[in-house]
This record gives C-alpha cells, sequence and structure tokens, in this order.
C-alpha cells in the first residue's frame, strides 16, 4: 500500500520489520527493492533484486514484483530470464509460460517467442498459443536482414503451419483469417490471398465495415484486374454513392480499361463482380445517375457532385474533348456552392477543383457566389452583415476562396488595409452568433480575424513594420474571445519568435496541451527558438518534454505490441513496430537530444560540475555516434498552420526538401561540436614521462586522432553549410522555420568554434614533444590566441546596437542580436573548457622549471614564451567578458527604461479594444528581451569567475 500511495521510505521501513522476522521472504525483498529504486538508490536495488533472482524463485508474488522492478529500471532484458528459470521450475505452467513469452516480446527476441508459443500450445492446445507462434515467425521475416531468406523460410514455414490448421479446419477466429493473408500477402501470393477472402474463410471477416470487400479491391489492383476492381467499385457505390474512395477506384479502372481497349466476353459474365462499365459515355451516364439518386435522399450527399468535377479533371487532364457533356466546371462550381456552402468543408471540398476555373473568370466566379448570399445593410453605405450563421459560413466560404484564388495577393496596400478593416468587422460581429458557446467551442467568425492576419502578414513582408504588431493585437484579441483556438496559438507563436519574444511562446505552447506523437510533430516550434532567443531555462524543459516522449515511447510500443497478441489484433504488430522505428530514427529527436547536451554543458560545465563529470554522466564518447543518419526521418508538421495561399505561395514538396537538408546539415554542425567538446576530458594530463612508448599503451595519442579526424569532419560539414547557403533559399512565411547555420556563419562563431578546435591539437603537440625544442608550436600557439581574441571581439561588436527601438512612432525589434549575443556565449564557454585544458598542460611544465631554478639556484632561467602568451589571453578574455557584462547590463537599463505606453500608435486604424491587447503584446515583447538579457548575463557571469580560477 505504501508503494502504491508513493511512500517510498515507510515501504522500506515496512519491508525491514518483515525481514527481521523471516529472512528470507522473498517477496519483501523485491518490495524493498522498488523503495529503493524510487528513492533514487538503484545500486542497492539491482543487488537486493540479483540475490532474489540468483534463488529463481517460483512463487507469483516475488515474480511479479521483480517485473515490475526491472521496468523501472529499463531492464525488460532480466524479466526473461526470471522466467525461463521458472518455467524450468514448474514446466507445466501455463501462466509462466504466457509470461515468458510475453518477456520476449518486450525485448523482440522472435525466434525464442516462437518456440516459446509452441511450448505453450503442447501444454495447453488453444489455437491463439498456435498463432502467437506463427506471427513470431512473420515478424522474424520482417526483422530478417535478407530479404531473400524471409521470402524463402520464415514466410512459407508460416504460411505451412497455418494451412495445416486450414486442412484440420480448425480455424476460429478472425485474426487468424487476417493473419492467413497477411502471409500470403507479404509472399505476393495475390491469387491465394483473394481465394481466402472470397472462400468460406472470408465470411469470418466481419469486425471491420467492408473489411472483405477491401481486402479484394487491394487485391484485384495488385492483379491488375481492373474489370473486377471497376464491377466492385461500381456495386458498392450503388450502396453508398457518398463513398469518395471507391470513386477514385471506379475512376482509375475505367480509364485502365479504356487504355487496354477492353471489351466483354460475348457470352460470359463480365467479370467475376459483376458488370464492368469501359467507357466514358457509361462513366458520364453512371455519374448522372448517382446526382439524380442523390436528390431523392434524405439528406444532401456531396459525392456524386465532387465525383463529376473529378471526372471533368481527369478527362481535361487526358486532353479528352467528352468534358462538355458533364457542363461546364464554373457552373457545377457555383451549383455546389448553392448546395453546400453553408458547411464548413465546402472550401476544402473546392480547393482540390479550383484550377478548372481560367484565371480570367476567378474575380467573376467570386461575385456570382456572392450574389446568392443572403447579406443586409442596416444603412446605405455601410457593410452588408449576415443575420444568422448559415449565411455567415456562406460568405466565410467565398472569403476563403478569394484568398486561395489569389485576389487578395493582387491589391496594393490601401486596399489590403480596407479588407483587412472589413474581415475585423464581420469577425466582431460575428461573435454575437457564438455568445452561448463554451470556453473550449472555436467562435464561428474566427477565420475572419486569421485571414485578416494574414493579409497583414502580406504587408509586413512587403516592409510595413506596423502590420506585424497589428497582427499580434488581432490575435491576442482573437484568442480572448475563442481561448481554445490552436491556430491563433500557432501564428501567435511563430510571430512571437520571429520577433524574437520567447517569453509568451512557453505559455502558449503549454495551453496547446500537446499530446504524445504532436511532441514529436510540433515540438520543432519550440525547441527551435527556446534556447537561440537566450531562454535557457525554458530551452531546457521543452527538450525535457519532447526527450521524455521519445524515451517512453519504447516502453509503451512494448505494451501495445503484448496487447496486440493478447487481443489477436496481429496486423497492427508491425505497424507498432514500424511506428517504433520512425520516432526512433527521428530528426527532431536526434536534435533535442544533441541540442539538450550541449545546453547542460553549457550551464552547468566547470560552474557546478567539471567538464570531465558532465560528460561522464551523459555517457558522451567523442567516438560514438549514435544518430541513424541514413534513416533520419522528418516527422515535422509543417501544414500544420492553415493557410489559403495560392499554390505558387504556398509550401512546396522542394521547399520540404531544403529544410530537411539544412536540418540535417545543423545537426552534422552542432553533434560534431559536442563530440569534440566530450573530446577534452580524453586528453586531459595523465600522461606517462615525456615521448615514453606509453603514450599509444595509454590511447592518448588515438584521442588525439579522433578530435584531428572529428575536425576534419566539422569542416567538411561547414562547407557544405556555406554551399547550401549560397542558394539563398527564402521558405514561406508559414512554412519551416530556418536553422540558426546563416547565423553562425555570418557572425563569425564558427571560425572561432573551429579555431579554438585547431588549438587544441597545438597544445598536445607542446604536451608531447615538451618545452625544449618547439618554439615554432609555441609561436603558433601564440598566434592563435591573438586571433581568438580578435575574433571573439569581432563577435561582440556584432551584439551591439539596441535590441528594441523606436522608430517613426513603431517598435522594431533585432532578434538577430540577440542570437549573436547567444552564440557569443557559447563560445566563450567552448573557449574556456579549451582554456582549462591548456591550463592542465602547462601547470606541470611550469612545476618541473620552478624545481630546475631551486636546483641550479638560479634566478635567470628563462621563462618559455608560450607561459606569457597564456597569460595575456587568459587577461584579454577577462576583460572581453567583463565588457561584455557591461554591455549586457547597458541593454537591460534601456529595456527597463523603455516606456512603450508612450508610444502614442498613431495608426487611426486602431479601434479602442484594439488598443489595449497592443498595450499586451508590446509588454510582452519587451518583457522577454528583458528575461532573455538576465539570463545571458547571468550565465556570463558565472563563466567570469571560470575565468578568474585560469591562473597558472
Amino acid at each position: 500500500d505504501y508503494l502504491d500511495n508513493g511512500n517510498n521510505k515507510m515501504a522500506i521501513q515496512q519491508a525491514d520489520k518483515l525481514l527481521k522476522k523471516h529472512k528470507d521472504l522473498h517477496c519483501a525483498k523485491v518490495l524493498k527493492a522498488i523503495g529503493l529504486q524510487r528513492t533514487g538508490k538503484q545500486d542497492e536495488a539491482y543487488a537486493l533484486a540479483q540475490e532474489v533472482a540468483a534463488l529463481e524463485p517460483t512463487d507469483d508474488n516475488s515474480l511479479q514484483a521483480l517485473t515490475i522492478l526491472y521496468r523501472e529500471m529499463h531492464r525488460p532484458e532480466l524479466v526473461t530470464k526470471l522466467y525461463e528459470a521458472a518455467v524450468k521450475k514448474v514446466p507445466n505452467s501455463e501462466e509462466y509460460h504466457s509470461h515468458l513469452f510475453m518477456a520476449y516480446a518486450r525485448v523482440g527476441e522472435y525466434k525464442k517467442m516462437q518456440q516459446a508459443g509452441m511450448a505453450l500450445y503442447k501444454i495447453v492446445p488453444k489455437n491463439p498459443y498456435y498463432f502467437w507462434s506463427v506471427m513470431s515467425l512473420i515478424m522474424q521475416s520482417i526483422s530478417a536482414q535478407d530479404e531473400n531468406l524471409s521470402k524463402t523460410m520464415f514466410l512459407p514455414l508460416a504460411e505451412r503451419m497455418v494451412e495445416k490448421m486450414v486442412k484440420e479446419d480448425k480455424i476460429e477466429a478472425e485474426a487468424e483469417v487476417e493473419l492467413y493473408y497477411m502471409i500470403l500477402e507479404r509472399l505476393e501470393k495475390y491469387k491465394e490471398a483473394l481465394d481466402v477472402v472470397r472462400g468460406k474463410l472470408g465470411e469470418k471477416l466481419t469486425s471491420e465495415l467492408q473489411s472483405r470487400e477491401n481486402k479484394c479491391m487491394a487485391m484485384y489492383k495488385k492483379l491488375c484486374r481492373w474489370p473486377e476492381c471497376n464491377a466492385l467499385s461500381r456495386r458498392l457505390l450503388l450502396k453508398n454513392s457518398d463513398d469518395w474512395q471507391f470513386y477514385i477506384t471506379y475512376f482509375d479502372s475505367v480509364f485502365q480499361l479504356i487504355d487496354e481497349s477492353w471489351t466483354p466476353p460475348p457470352e460470359d459474365e463480365h467479370s467475376l463482380e459483376g458488370e464492368v462499365h469501359y467507357s466514358i459515355e457509361q462513366a458520364v451516364k453512371f455519374i448522372e445517375e448517382r446526382i439524380t439518386e442523390e436528390s431523392k435522399s434524405s439528406r444532401p450527399l456531396r459525392g456524386p457532385y465532387l465525383a463529376k468535377l473529378e471526372l471533368i479533371r481527369r478527362l481535361r487532364y487526358r486532353g479528352c474533348n467528352d468534358e462538355y457533356k458533364l457542363g461546364d466546371p464554373e457552373e457545377l462550381m457555383f451549383q455546389y456552392f448553392k448546395k453546400f456552402g453553408d458547411k464548413p468543408c465546402c472550401f476544402t471540398d473546392l480547393k482540390v477543383f479550383v484550377d478548372l476555373l481560367p484565371s480570367s473568370q476567378y474575380t467573376k466566379f467570386i461575385s456570382q457566389l456572392l450574389e446568392v448570399i443572403p447579406l443586409s445593410a442596416t444603412a446605405e453605405n455601410e457593410i452588408a452583415l449576415p443575420a444568422d450563421i448559415k449565411a455567415l459560413q456562406q460568405h466565410l466560404c467565398v472569403v476563403q476562396l478569394s484568398r486561395l484564388l489569389g485576389i487578395y495577393h493582387a491589391m496594393d496596400k490601401k486596399q489590403k488595409l480596407t479588407v483587412v478593416r472589413e474581415l475585423m468587422l464581420r469577425y466582431r460581429h460575428g461573435l454575437e452568433f457564438g455568445k452561448s458557446c463554451l470556453k473550449t467551442e472555436l467562435q464561428f467568425s474566427d477565420y475572419y480575424c486569421l485571414l485578416a492576419v494574414h493579409l497583414l502578414l502580406d504587408l509586413w513582408l512587403e516592409g510595413e513594420e506596423t502590420a506585424v504588431w497589428q497582427c499580434l493585437t488581432l490575435l491576442e484579441e482573437g484568442l480572448s474571445h475563442s481561448p481554445s483556438n490552436a491556430q491563433f496559438k500557432l501564428l501567435l507563436i511563430r510571430i512571437y519568435c520571429r520577433l524574437g519574444a520567447f517569453e509568451p511562446v512557453a505559455e502558449l505552447y503549454s495551453s496547446l496541451d500537446a499530446k504524445h506523437i504532436q511532441h514529436d510533430t510540433i515540438g520543432y516550434l519550440l525547441t527551435r527558438y527556446a534556447e537561440s532567443l537566450g531562454h535557457y531555462a525554458a530551452a531546457s524543459q521543452s527538450c525535457n518534454f519532447a526527450l521524455r516522449f521519445f524515451h517512453s515511447n519504447q516502453k509503451d510500443t512494448s505494451e501495445y505490441i503484448i496487447q496486440a497478441y493478447k487481443y489477436g489484433a496481429f496486423e497492427k504488430i508491425p505497424e507498432f513496430i514500424a511506428f517504433r522505428n520512425r520516432l526512433n530514427s527521428s530528426l527532431h529527436f536526434a536534435q533535442v537530444r544533441t541540442e539538450r547536451m550541449l545546453l547542460d554543458l553549457l550551464l552547468e560545465a566547470n560552474i557546478s560540475t567539471s567538464l570531465e563529470e558532465s560528460i561522464k554522466s551523459m555517457s558522451l564518447s567523442p567516438e560514438e555516434d549514435d544518430i541513424p543518419w541514413k534513416d533520419l526521418r522528418d516527422n515535422r508538421d509543417l501544414t500544420v498552420l492553415f493557410n489559403w495561399d495560392p499554390k505558387d505561395r504556398d509550401i512546396s514538396e522542394e521547399h520540404r526538401k531544403l529544410s530537411l537538408e539544412e536540418e540535417t546539415m545543423w545537426l552534422r554542425i552542432r553533434s560534431l561540436t559536442l563530440r569534440l567538446v566530450s573530446g577534452l576530458p580524453t586528453l586531459s594530463h595523465t600522461i606517462q614521462p615525456k615521448n615514453s612508448e606509453k603514450t599509444a599503451e595509454n590511447g592518448v595519442s588515438s584521442k588525439i586522432d579522433t578530435i584531428r579526424s572529428l575536425l576534419q569532419q566539422l569542416e567538411a560539414a561547414v562547407d557544405s553549410g556555406k554551399k547550401f547557403l549560397e542558394q539563398k533559399i527564402q521558405y514561406p512565411v508559414l512554412g519551416p522555420p530556418p536553422t540558426r547555420m546563416a547565423g553562425f556563419f555570418s557572425n563569425g562563431s564558427c571560425q572561432c568554434q573551429t579555431s579554438l578546435f585547431y588549438l587544441v591539437s597545438d597544445i598536445y603537440e607542446l604536451d608531447t614533444n615538451g618545452l625544449e625544442d618547439s618554439a615554432e608550436i609555441q609561436e603558433r600557439i601564440g598566434n592563435s590566441f591573438k586571433s581568438l581574441v580578435e575574433r571573439l571581439t569581432d563577435l561582440f561588436n556584432k551584439c551591439k546596437g539596441d535590441l528594441i527601438e523606436v522608430r517613426d512612432g513603431t517598435l522594431k525589434t533585432h532578434p538577430n542580436l540577440l542570437e549573436n549575443l547567444v552564440f557569443f556565449v557559447e563560445t566563450i564557454s567552448i573557449a574556456l573548457w579549451v582554456s582549462s585544458y591548456c591550463d592542465s598542460v602547462l601547470r606541470p611544465f611550469k612545476s618541473n622549471l620552478q624545481k630546475k631554478k631551486k636546483k641550479k639556484k638560479e634566478s635567470s632561467v628563462a621563462m618559455p614564451p608560450v607561459f606569457t602568451h597564456f597569460l595575456d589571453y587568459v587577461t584579454e578574455l577577462q576583460t572581453l567578458t567583463s565588457n561584455v557584462i557591461d554591455h549586457i547590463k547597458g541593454l537591460e537599463i534601456i529595456l527597463t527604461a523603455l516606456k512603450l505606453e508612450e508610444l502614442s500608435l498613431k495608426d487611426a486604424l486602431l479601434l479602442q479594444e484594439e488598443k489595449k491587447f497592443t498595450k499586451t503584446v508590446q509588454g510582452k515583447v519587451q518583457s522577454s528581451y528583458h528575461h532573455s538579457v538576465q539570463e545571458i548575463g547571468e550565465l556570463l557571469k558565472k563563466r567570469l569567475d571560470t575565468i578568474k580560477k585560469l591562473r597558472i
């Protein structure tokens, strides 16, 4: 009970009391171990658990408790050993055998699962156990590296096992038929699979709607049996003329048959599935009949009308002249709007077909739609407004189509602003219809507000600085009326980040309440900006969110697989495995892992713990690269923000490809930087007497080789990054955010960091060669120190300037200065880690020289120049860092003194309620910049303390 309630200390005490009375009580020991594990005493817990496990317990309580403990330790492989021992001792226990099977499932030991399944079936001949074994064979075939092996050994064996059951008429459940179908499909025996589905066994396929028909259709397609495809989809459409997937198959098959000049056999049936349509005339007639049927239906169906447009599109694509038989697309879309314009889906339905309209007709088409909407104006020159929600939905659909057809894009600044005003007026008027809406419901007129913001974003990109503040104002106003609108929040997140203000973003993101997979698909919105805008604490937190999800995915997926075995949902098992693999090779996962470690080093290494300890606690090693470069998957959802832009302005496949390429290059640079830093402690001063044979044995010489090889890789990665940036790619404003790579190169951080790692190589050389004949190396090191200080000073100069300035009564932020400051802090931190390595090399030299001095009693043993160089360098670093800290203090004072209230927003367009939100928005941006500067300043002060300790 104490463990269940989270009172672990009491649980340990109770277990101890029990053990005093019964010192061999296994279960008490294990429960105590669970208490120890949960209070952070992992080693003690493990020792205690192994003590019990060594006795090979067979009582249920001890086994269950040990299973829980091992699961919490993330050591599922130990559970298999536990039950292997139990099964040996109690060979006829169905329960222990099934626990053993599930333990193997957790660690993916498919061969052993197959054996365990058969062992179970022999003890208790139940069908599910037999098919567990068959499924394990399929899993062996999926995980086999050699495809040939899987098709010649594992799958045929699985097929034979199922056939045996079929012959003996022992197939009982639907899951068993599904499994048979899955095997035949993987063996590409489509004809046999079709026979199974159409035969007696197929009658068991009842749990999903049209499961049998869908499987037949899939096999017909694989076998290119287009007559059957056509007849089956025709038959299904007669049953339900609103099922879109069957329209697609129907059209595909009709055109395939036309291309093959297929004609029906004279005597026989057309096909196994009945009558076949094999000409355009029949298709046109069929669709017209569906529309006539629809008019008699009790509820309006969209399928037949959209099918007509789809057929026109296909005929036009093929260059056929038969489309006239179906009517004019413009007229058809107009009729469709009249019928379904009040449904929110009307826009997305028509969006697919707008390219059927000639561009010269766009304005006429929109006017035609507007004429049929019942809008009423109260006074003569006022805007005509809708009287109910239906009319509002219709008008919204037209506005969205206007944006999609590029009508708004063609306007000049003044016209755009007029439209923004009109849209906001309609938005506020529409709020009246949603007075009874709950907080969790969206307002009917929210899209008006979003569309107005999109127009303002266009103006901002055209150089209108005030427009971006208006965007934020309108979005904050929208959010106050519709607090659950995710689109408002996502757009606010993107715009605040573009302006360099991260503080409001953290709160907005957490209110989105991202669940499970969303940490991978939209997590990039958060992790891309947190650290680069100087919010280190928030960056740590956002990385933790994401990592927690990725790590728990491993454990959770095993549980899903086990449930799938228990309930016979075999076809889901490969899906779960593919899902886990996709997450493990997620680009976002690799980025967050790398950035999290760099961030931890930045915040802690040589501040609260030594660099060596920090690297050890992360189990980092310069030789190891755990990123699956070849299999990286981009799981980001780049279309999460609604968009009504025409195709040429929208995010394209090319943008996605380029963004992935850029993200991968940046990840490679970051990963190599991390590995180079993790290599510093491995070089630290543990070398035996100079020039001895021992160096190679100690492996230190190979360590420097690793560092040098990583440096070459970094140079190559930087070169390809620079080449990539020469393309000057511009993503759409709501497309993927660019990486930090451009800033990293342009502000000089890249050159600084690379030369710091070259310096490491020189210092190592000095360390191995000694001070005597190393004048040339010492001079080289001295020059490196000088040029480093110059480069760091240049980098600092690029951080100077006002972060927020007021120009002509409007605010302008300079997020690039903030990003440069963050890069400066990172670069100075690497400089300090390298300096402490220099320090560890030079200290012993100095003490040796001093000993010599005492022996010879000479006052004039010449000090090698490298000492002076190093001392000058450290002093200059200290001065530079102090200057930056003073600069940051200055920024803080300016930001605090900035009186935003006095910004009388000259924009007469702003209404009174908007002014209130503008004030809030500007306050948030100011506070966020203030927060960033404070966090950067705090960290630099800690780094300054580290510099002061560097005195050889």
